[in-house]
C-alpha cells in the first residue's frame, strides 16, 4: 500500500542493492523514491498496522468457547462475548483489520 512507503528520509531502511532499477526494487516487495540524495531510494515498507476487533455480523463468528462458557472465561480466553442472538456463537474470535 502507498501509505507504508511514506517514510521519513532518514528512517528509510535499506531493501535492495546500489543501483536497482524502481521496477526491481517492487517487484520484490519494496518502496522506490529517488528523490532525496544521500538515503536509499529502495527502501523496506512500514509494517502494516492491524487492530482486533468484534465482528458485528453473527453468522461471521467463528466459536472460541464451548456452550454454556461464561463471559468472563471467554474473555479470559481472549475472545468476544456477545449473547445474542440464537443460534451462533457466543464465545468467538476477534478479526484483525488493518488501520
Amino acid at each position: 500500500a502507498k501509505c507504508q512507503c511514506k517514510t521519513v528520509p532518514k528512517e528509510r531502511k535499506n531493501c535492495g542493492y546500489p543501483g536497482i532499477s524502481a521496477s526491481e526494487c517492487k517487484k520484490i516487495g519494496c518502496c522506490f523514491n529517488a528523490s532525496v540524495p544521500s538515503v536509499p531510494w529502495c527502501y523496506s515498507p512500514k509494517q502494516k498496522k492491524v487492530k482486533k476487533v468484534c465482528p458485528t455480523d453473527p453468522h461471521h463468528r467463528i466459536n472460541c468457547g464451548h456452550p454454556g462458557i461464561k463471559p468472563w472465561e471467554c474473555t479470559r480466553k481472549g475472545c468476544c462475548f456477545r449473547a445474542h442472538p440464537a443460534g451462533v456463537p457466543w464465545c468467538f474470535y476477534h478479526r484483525n483489520v488493518e488501520e
